[in-house]
């Protein structure tokens, strides 16, 4: 098996030798300065680079043989067995018919397995995503739907090319615990209108909104929803007692939808709605109720009515859509690999989900993304390869062909208890519950902002607002780290870490990122030490892992007012991240008196001599 690559050291990182630079020019004229001066904002960005068939290839390379298929085919079986039902009602939770659901595990699935950097990852529609897209449906429909699925396609492989992968596992735990709960209480209450067999016609908009219509119409409970509904949820629940060889779904949702036929046959009055009765779909004139027994044709998504308008219109929830669908997708990767000590690759897998999104709705497929209880059953099932996934994709395409009839006899009720199901397996209630115990003050309002937002607003409100706080809570603990590691430190200052200060030099030790959130206060001291009676101001970096452009302005501004009082300079590496900055810059070049050394022992020897050439000038 062919080990990860590893990362390539950062722009402009040189191998540290401690060997030091001593340089000790003048500026070379005001065109350079400002050249140098602009080149301080200068935006690098990163190499775009797309590996595709990561997992897959490895998979091979390690030895693919007839056990190893033998292993996947059982695995892809038993999840495809499991994503059917799933499928089928996440797609309609969101407004659209249970094939187009289908469609979505089915093509998606299969792209992203082929393609994706984790080798158990199993691809399809999610509970996520049903807060974000019900209200692209009931405002564009379908057409719509598979538009913004498009989108955020696109916008996945973009961010897959640019590195950017990686990074979105490091959203807070906030963030992603107020989207997922809040998501998960939204979906329990869409469901309660199949369970209870409510007559409340189209639900409108607004999660308050929707609690008043389901209140409304407390007085149509039907007992026979309700009843196929508990049956169905005792089943799921106690299955997996007795045995967890058969997908409890099978036999939960099978076992009721044989039931109900029974009954009614039995007693004509017992009637509860199913696929068939609830969807028709119209194929060369002929109405099919249920699920039609055919594959979908390529066609495109926007089905002839694409603008720019609606490109704009659909953009910020494709921009939800991708950022959502990408955390979820690399949350269940890193579940995978800590069940089997495996490695994924992040980036490989966001392009791999965004192809997936960008292929599937040209063939009516929803929006997609790893699905965290499909990928740990695939595990479970002794999946090897991404083959597993693939046959996942393959079991459901049959279903789609030969069990369509069937499955239109499955009861709503069914489905909504299997949801119910989901929701509250997904509401992360323990992980909630403790941050508003144990958590920060700052943590705490996170959470509850992005519940609220999801819950009462929108998702696409509330995944931009998580992504801006998470930005915020990122500056506030860089602040606090470098703010807390920030020292100035005097000739007369006796420390065993360091050779003593010569008269009339001071050290500026900074410890910590100098971010944006940190660079203003961590220069203050600096700021204030521009009257005091010394010579020489030593700038120690070695301990700043990295620089951003703001902290590097900072950092400028507050060497240039030390110049402007005619003191000299000593920068003491190694130099932070990224070390182009700094040789863009060029400093010493710009201002008379800066000076460079590879390390604070060879600062403080430097720092001597400028005291005595000082002295003797």
């Amino acid at each position: 098996m062919s080990e990860p690559t590893k990362e390539e050291p950062g722009d402009g990182e040189e191998p540290g030798d401690g060997a030091p630079r001593p340089r000790a020019k003048t500026s070379t004229g005001r065109i350079q300065s400002l050249r140098a001066r602009l080149r301080i904002g200068a935006v690098h960005l990163p190499k775009l680079e797309i590996k595709l068939a990561v997992a897959l290839r490895r998979a091979f390379a390690k030895g693919y043989g007839r056990p190893e298929l033998r292993a996947d085919l059982l695995a892809g079986l038993v999840v495809g067995v499991v994503a059917i039902p799933l499928s089928m009602a996440l797609a309609m939770a969101v407004g659209a018919p249970p094939q187009h659901g289908l469609y979505t595990a089915a093509i998606a699935g299969a792209v992203a397995a082929g393609l994706g950097g984790s080798k158990f990852q199993v691809t399809g529609p999610t509970a996520a995503f049903v807060v974000i897209l019900a209200p692209i449906v009931a405002k564009y429909g379908l057409a719509g739907l598979l538009t913004a699925g498009m989108l955020a396609g696109l916008i996945l492989i973009a961010l897959g090319a640019a590195g950017l992968g990686r990074l979105i596992r490091f959203v807070p735990f906030p963030v992603t615990t107020g989207f997922t709960t809040g998501i998960a209480l939204v979906i329990a209450t869409l469901q309660l209108k199949d369970i209870f067999g409510l007559e409340t016609g189209p639900l409108p908009d607004g999660y308050t909104a929707k609690l008043a219509a389901l209140a409304r119409a407390s007085g149509t409970i039907n007992g026979y929803e309700l009843t196929a509904a508990l049956v169905t949820l005792a089943g799921l629940l106690l299955v997996p007692r007795w045995t967890r060889r058969v997908p409890s779904p099978l036999i939960a949702i099978g076992a009721v939808s044989v039931l109900a036929v029974i009954a009614h046959a039995i007693f004509p009055d017992f009637e509860v709605a199913t696929i068939g009765s609830r969807f028709t779909t119209t194929i060369d004139g002929e109405t099919v109720r249920g699920i039609p027994a055919v594959l979908p044709t390529p066609s495109a998504p926007w089905e002839g009515h694409l603008s720019w308008a609606m490109i704009r219109d659909l953009f910020p929830a494709a921009v939800a859509i991708a950022l959502l669908g990408a955390i979820e997708s690399l949350l269940s990767a890193v579940i995978a690999d800590g069940m089997t000590g495996t490695k994924h690759d992040s980036n490989t897998e966001v392009v791999a989900l965004g192809v997936a999104n960008l292929v599937a709705p040209f063939f009516g497929g929803i929006a997609a993304t790893g699905a965290l209880a499909r990928t740990a059953t695939n595990v479970r099932a002794g999946a090897r390869s991404p083959i597993a996934a693939i046959a996942h994709s393959a079991v459901i395409v049959l279903a789609l062909l030969v069990l369509a009839p069937l499955l239109s006899y499955v009861p709503m009720a069914s489905l909504a208890a299997l949801l119910l199901l989901v929701a509250w397996n997904m509401s992360e209630r323990h992980h909630f519950a403790g941050i508003i115990r144990l958590g920060s003050r700052s943590d705490i309002a996170v959470l509850l902002t992005c519940f609220v937002l999801t819950v009462l607003i929108d998702m696409v409100v509330s995944v931009t607002v998580g992504f801006i706080l998470a930005a915020l809570l990122f500056m506030h603990r860089m602040a606090e780290i470098t703010e807390g590691h920030v020292e100035l430190e005097e000739a007369d200052e006796p420390d065993e870490d360091r050779p003593p200060l010569p008269p009339g030099v001071l050290r500026y030790r900074i410890d910590g990122p100098l971010f944006f959130g940190a660079a203003e206060s961590a220069m203050q001291a600096l700021h204030a030490s521009r009257t005091d009676t010394f010579q020489v101001m030593i700038l120690d970096l070695a301990r700043v892992p990295a620089i951003d452009s703001t902290g590097f302005t900072a950092l400028d501004d507050a060497v240039r007012a030390l110049v402007k009082n005619h003191k000299l300079v000593v920068l003491s590496g190694p130099l932070p991240r990224p070390r182009e900055m700094f040789e863009n810059a060029a400093l010493h070049e710009r201002y008379a008196g800066v000076h460079e050394a590879a390390d604070l022992e060879a600062a403080i020897e430097l720092s001597k001599f400028l005291v005595r050439q000082k002295a003797a000038s």
